[in-house]
Protein backbone atom coordinates (compact mmCIF):
# COMPACT_ATOMS: atom_id res chain seq x y z
CA UNK A 1 0.00 0.00 0.00
CA UNK A 2 1.49 3.38 -0.83
CA UNK A 3 1.02 6.61 1.25
CA UNK A 4 0.88 9.88 -0.68
CA UNK A 5 1.24 13.47 1.15
CA UNK A 6 -1.49 15.32 -0.94
CA UNK A 7 -1.17 19.23 -1.21
CA UNK A 8 -4.15 20.66 0.78
CA UNK A 9 -5.46 23.68 -1.36
CA UNK A 10 -4.91 27.13 0.16
CA UNK A 11 -7.77 28.71 2.16
CA UNK A 12 -9.34 25.70 2.86
CA UNK A 13 -9.94 26.48 6.52
CA UNK A 14 -10.29 30.16 5.96
CA UNK A 15 -14.37 31.65 5.30
CA UNK A 16 -15.01 33.01 2.61
CA UNK A 17 -17.38 35.93 4.50
CA UNK A 18 -15.40 39.08 5.97
CA UNK A 19 -14.48 38.23 9.90
CA UNK A 20 -16.33 41.21 11.19
CA UNK A 21 -19.50 40.11 9.16
CA UNK A 22 -19.66 37.08 10.89
CA UNK A 23 -18.78 38.59 14.27
CA UNK A 24 -22.06 41.44 13.65
CA UNK A 25 -23.80 38.00 12.43
CA UNK A 26 -23.23 35.92 15.64
CA UNK A 27 -23.89 39.11 17.49
CA UNK A 28 -27.11 39.60 16.32
CA UNK A 29 -28.19 36.14 16.58
CA UNK A 30 -27.51 36.48 20.15
CA UNK A 31 -29.21 39.60 20.77
CA UNK A 32 -32.36 38.40 18.23
CA UNK A 33 -32.52 35.79 21.42
CA UNK A 34 -32.11 37.96 24.34
CA UNK A 35 -34.94 40.19 22.84
CA UNK A 36 -37.32 37.44 22.49
CA UNK A 37 -36.53 36.16 26.00
CA UNK A 38 -37.23 39.69 27.50
CA UNK A 39 -40.11 39.98 25.38
CA UNK A 40 -41.38 36.02 26.35
CA UNK A 41 -40.81 37.60 30.38
CA UNK A 42 -42.62 40.49 29.66
CA UNK A 43 -45.42 38.43 28.39
CA UNK A 44 -45.33 36.14 31.31
CA UNK A 45 -44.72 38.79 33.86
CA UNK A 46 -47.54 38.87 36.22
CA UNK A 47 -47.34 35.24 36.90
CA UNK A 48 -43.69 35.53 37.28
CA UNK A 49 -43.62 38.29 39.55
CA UNK A 50 -45.97 36.75 42.09
CA UNK A 51 -42.74 34.43 42.11
CA UNK A 52 -40.04 37.20 43.08
CA UNK A 53 -38.56 36.88 46.53
CA UNK A 54 -39.83 39.68 49.06
CA UNK A 55 -36.26 40.16 50.23
CA UNK A 56 -36.02 41.59 46.37
CA UNK A 57 -38.91 43.76 46.96
CA UNK A 58 -37.52 45.44 49.94
CA UNK A 59 -34.54 45.99 47.75
CA UNK A 60 -35.91 47.96 45.21
CA UNK A 61 -38.55 49.74 47.15
CA UNK A 62 -37.84 53.74 47.25
CA UNK A 63 -35.11 54.67 50.61
CA UNK A 64 -37.81 57.05 51.14
CA UNK A 65 -40.32 54.35 52.28
CA UNK A 66 -37.68 53.24 55.10
CA UNK A 67 -37.83 55.63 57.31
CA UNK A 68 -40.06 55.17 60.55
CA UNK A 69 -42.95 57.44 60.59
CA UNK A 70 -43.05 59.77 63.98
CA UNK A 71 -44.01 57.90 67.07
CA UNK A 72 -47.36 58.82 68.57
CA UNK A 73 -50.73 57.83 70.11
CA UNK A 74 -52.45 56.96 66.67
CA UNK A 75 -49.17 55.40 64.76
CA UNK A 76 -49.15 53.18 68.10
CA UNK A 77 -52.75 52.44 67.61
CA UNK A 78 -52.09 51.73 64.14
CA UNK A 79 -49.23 49.31 64.38
CA UNK A 80 -51.13 47.26 66.81
CA UNK A 81 -54.36 46.78 64.45
CA UNK A 82 -51.93 46.20 61.91
CA UNK A 83 -49.91 42.79 63.80
CA UNK A 84 -53.71 41.38 64.42
CA UNK A 85 -54.12 41.38 60.87
CA UNK A 86 -50.81 40.28 59.66
CA UNK A 87 -51.56 37.31 62.37
CA UNK A 88 -55.29 37.05 60.48
CA UNK A 89 -53.86 37.05 57.55
CA UNK A 90 -51.06 34.64 58.34
CA UNK A 91 -48.58 36.35 56.64
CA UNK A 92 -45.06 34.75 56.66
CA UNK A 93 -42.43 35.99 58.29
CA UNK A 94 -40.24 37.51 55.34
CA UNK A 95 -43.13 39.90 54.55
CA UNK A 96 -42.89 42.17 57.21
CA UNK A 97 -45.67 45.17 57.22
CA UNK A 98 -44.89 48.78 57.64
CA UNK A 99 -47.93 50.73 58.68
CA UNK A 100 -47.44 54.95 58.11
CA UNK A 101 -49.59 57.04 59.92
CA UNK A 102 -49.38 60.21 57.32
CA UNK A 103 -51.07 63.50 59.33
CA UNK A 104 -52.66 65.32 56.17
CA UNK A 105 -56.07 65.99 54.55
CA UNK A 106 -55.99 63.31 51.79
CA UNK A 107 -58.80 61.12 51.96
CA UNK A 108 -56.52 58.00 51.13
CA UNK A 109 -54.87 54.97 52.28
CA UNK A 110 -52.87 52.75 50.02
CA UNK A 111 -50.23 50.07 49.86
CA UNK A 112 -47.12 49.52 48.31
CA UNK A 113 -43.36 47.95 47.73
CA UNK A 114 -41.81 46.34 50.46
CA UNK A 115 -44.88 46.15 52.76
CA UNK A 116 -45.35 50.00 53.06
CA UNK A 117 -49.49 51.04 53.87
CA UNK A 118 -49.79 54.46 53.99
CA UNK A 119 -53.06 55.45 56.18
CA UNK A 120 -54.28 59.56 55.67
CA UNK A 121 -55.53 61.46 58.42
CA UNK A 122 -58.13 62.88 56.07
CA UNK A 123 -59.77 59.09 55.88
CA UNK A 124 -59.07 58.26 59.18
CA UNK A 125 -60.95 60.52 60.48
CA UNK A 126 -64.01 59.89 58.70
CA UNK A 127 -64.22 56.57 59.82
CA UNK A 128 -66.86 55.65 62.76
CA UNK A 129 -65.45 52.78 64.16
CA UNK A 130 -62.53 50.40 64.39
CA UNK A 131 -64.18 47.64 61.46
CA UNK A 132 -64.56 49.90 59.14
CA UNK A 133 -60.35 50.95 59.86
CA UNK A 134 -59.27 47.58 60.22
CA UNK A 135 -61.41 46.90 56.79
CA UNK A 136 -59.34 49.56 55.62
CA UNK A 137 -55.85 48.47 56.80
CA UNK A 138 -56.57 44.27 56.07
CA UNK A 139 -57.80 45.66 52.51
CA UNK A 140 -54.39 47.08 51.70
CA UNK A 141 -52.41 44.52 53.85
CA UNK A 142 -53.88 41.73 51.46
CA UNK A 143 -52.74 44.07 48.31
CA UNK A 144 -49.61 43.07 49.87
CA UNK A 145 -49.99 39.51 50.44
CA UNK A 146 -51.10 39.18 47.23
CA UNK A 147 -47.93 40.70 45.93
CA UNK A 148 -49.80 42.93 43.97
CA UNK A 149 -47.89 46.04 44.09
CA UNK A 150 -44.94 44.08 42.78
CA UNK A 151 -47.05 42.69 39.95
CA UNK A 152 -48.41 45.95 39.23
CA UNK A 153 -45.10 46.86 38.25
CA UNK A 154 -44.09 43.34 37.18
CA UNK A 155 -43.49 43.37 33.58
CA UNK A 156 -40.71 46.28 34.02
CA UNK A 157 -39.31 44.93 36.97
CA UNK A 158 -38.99 41.49 35.76
CA UNK A 159 -37.38 42.73 32.49
CA UNK A 160 -35.01 44.73 34.66
CA UNK A 161 -34.21 41.63 36.88
CA UNK A 162 -32.99 39.52 33.60
CA UNK A 163 -31.23 42.60 32.37
CA UNK A 164 -29.23 42.18 35.65
CA UNK A 165 -28.02 38.73 35.28
CA UNK A 166 -25.95 39.78 31.98
CA UNK A 167 -25.15 43.27 33.22
CA UNK A 168 -26.30 44.07 37.15
CA UNK A 169 -25.89 47.43 37.03
CA UNK A 170 -27.88 47.97 33.83
CA UNK A 171 -30.91 46.15 35.39
CA UNK A 172 -30.86 47.75 38.86
CA UNK A 173 -30.67 51.29 36.94
CA UNK A 174 -33.33 50.18 34.94
CA UNK A 175 -35.45 48.41 37.79
CA UNK A 176 -34.65 51.66 40.05
CA UNK A 177 -35.68 53.72 37.22
CA UNK A 178 -39.37 52.05 36.67
CA UNK A 179 -40.01 52.26 40.04
CA UNK A 180 -39.33 55.90 40.60
CA UNK A 181 -40.96 56.63 37.31
CA UNK A 182 -44.38 55.34 37.99
CA UNK A 183 -44.37 57.57 40.93
CA UNK A 184 -44.82 54.77 43.02
CA UNK A 185 -45.74 56.00 46.48
CA UNK A 186 -48.79 57.24 45.10
CA UNK A 187 -49.83 55.77 41.67
CA UNK A 188 -49.95 52.48 41.94
CA UNK A 189 -53.05 50.92 40.42
CA UNK A 190 -54.78 47.42 40.56
CA UNK A 191 -56.81 45.07 38.55
CA UNK A 192 -60.53 45.34 39.17
CA UNK A 193 -59.46 41.01 39.88
CA UNK A 194 -56.82 42.13 42.25
CA UNK A 195 -59.35 44.93 44.26
CA UNK A 196 -62.03 41.87 44.58
CA UNK A 197 -59.36 39.58 46.11
CA UNK A 198 -57.89 42.29 48.69
CA UNK A 199 -61.56 42.90 49.34
CA UNK A 200 -62.26 38.92 49.71
CA UNK A 201 -59.60 38.93 52.14
CA UNK A 202 -60.18 41.67 54.16
CA UNK A 203 -63.37 40.55 54.80
CA UNK A 204 -62.44 37.80 55.91
CA UNK A 205 -60.06 39.12 58.50
CA UNK A 206 -63.24 40.80 59.89
CA UNK A 207 -64.89 38.05 60.31
CA UNK A 208 -62.12 36.63 61.96
CA UNK A 209 -61.13 39.62 64.23
CA UNK A 210 -64.62 40.58 65.14
CA UNK A 211 -67.35 37.60 64.26
CA UNK A 212 -69.27 39.93 61.96
CA UNK A 213 -68.29 42.22 58.86
CA UNK A 214 -70.26 45.51 59.83
CA UNK A 215 -66.86 47.69 58.47
CA UNK A 216 -67.31 47.20 55.01
CA UNK A 217 -70.84 48.18 54.43
CA UNK A 218 -69.77 51.61 56.67
CA UNK A 219 -66.38 52.01 54.95
CA UNK A 220 -68.12 52.11 51.64
CA UNK A 221 -70.97 54.53 52.64
CA UNK A 222 -68.29 57.22 53.93
CA UNK A 223 -66.01 56.70 50.80
CA UNK A 224 -69.83 57.56 48.72
CA UNK A 225 -70.45 60.59 50.37
CA UNK A 226 -67.35 61.72 50.30
CA UNK A 227 -67.00 60.97 46.47
CA UNK A 228 -70.19 63.31 46.47
CA UNK A 229 -68.32 66.43 47.12
CA UNK A 230 -66.97 68.70 44.50
CA UNK A 231 -63.15 67.00 45.05
CA UNK A 232 -63.17 63.14 44.47
CA UNK A 233 -61.45 61.56 47.37
CA UNK A 234 -57.84 60.08 46.19
CA UNK A 235 -58.69 56.60 47.62
CA UNK A 236 -61.23 56.23 44.08
CA UNK A 237 -58.15 56.85 42.02
CA UNK A 238 -56.50 54.26 43.66
CA UNK A 239 -59.38 52.12 44.56
CA UNK A 240 -62.10 52.50 42.02
CA UNK A 241 -65.48 51.91 43.78
CA UNK A 242 -68.02 51.07 41.55
CA UNK A 243 -71.54 49.74 42.36
CA UNK A 244 -70.63 46.03 40.96
CA UNK A 245 -67.62 45.76 43.51
CA UNK A 246 -69.77 47.27 46.29
CA UNK A 247 -72.57 44.38 45.23
CA UNK A 248 -70.21 41.84 45.18
CA UNK A 249 -68.63 42.83 48.38
CA UNK A 250 -72.20 42.99 49.67
CA UNK A 251 -73.16 39.28 48.81
CA UNK A 252 -69.57 38.05 49.83
CA UNK A 253 -70.42 39.55 52.55
CA UNK A 254 -73.69 37.85 53.41
CA UNK A 255 -72.06 34.49 52.57
CA UNK A 256 -69.57 35.15 55.67
CA UNK A 257 -72.15 36.71 57.87
CA UNK A 258 -75.81 36.66 57.07
CA UNK A 259 -76.82 38.11 60.20
CA UNK A 260 -74.62 41.35 59.79
CA UNK A 261 -77.50 43.80 59.99
CA UNK A 262 -78.07 42.66 64.03
CA UNK A 263 -74.07 42.64 64.29
CA UNK A 264 -72.35 45.46 66.56
CA UNK A 265 -69.44 47.33 65.51
CA UNK A 266 -66.58 47.63 67.90
CA UNK A 267 -66.27 51.56 68.72
CA UNK A 268 -62.79 53.42 68.53
CA UNK A 269 -61.32 53.97 71.51
CA UNK A 270 -62.18 57.00 73.45
CA UNK A 271 -59.26 58.61 73.02
CA UNK A 272 -59.23 58.67 69.22
CA UNK A 273 -60.43 62.12 68.34
CA UNK A 274 -57.52 63.47 70.83
CA UNK A 275 -55.12 61.51 68.91
CA UNK A 276 -56.13 63.27 65.44
CA UNK A 277 -56.51 66.43 67.05
CA UNK A 278 -52.73 66.00 68.89
CA UNK A 279 -51.08 65.21 65.32
CA UNK A 280 -52.70 67.94 63.50
CA UNK A 281 -51.58 70.63 66.65
CA UNK A 282 -48.43 69.37 66.28
CA UNK A 283 -47.72 69.83 62.46
CA UNK A 284 -49.34 72.91 63.04
CA UNK A 285 -46.61 74.03 64.95
CA UNK A 286 -44.16 72.37 62.61
CA UNK A 287 -45.58 74.84 60.13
Amino acid sequence: MKYSNPQIPEGINTSKQHPLKEFFMLTAGVLGLIVAAVLLLGFFADKLAHHIPFEVELKIASKELLEASEPGPMQSYLEGLTERIVSAQALPEEMPITVHYVDDDTVNAFATLGGHIYMFRGLVEQLPNENALVMVLAHEIAHIKHRHPIRSLGRGVIIGLALSMLSGTMGDMMANQIVSNTGMVTSLTFSRDQERESDKTALETLMALYGNVVGADQLFKVLQEAGGAMEVPEFFSTHPLSEKRIQHIHAFGRELSPSTAEAQATPLPLEFPNWLSLEADENDHEQ
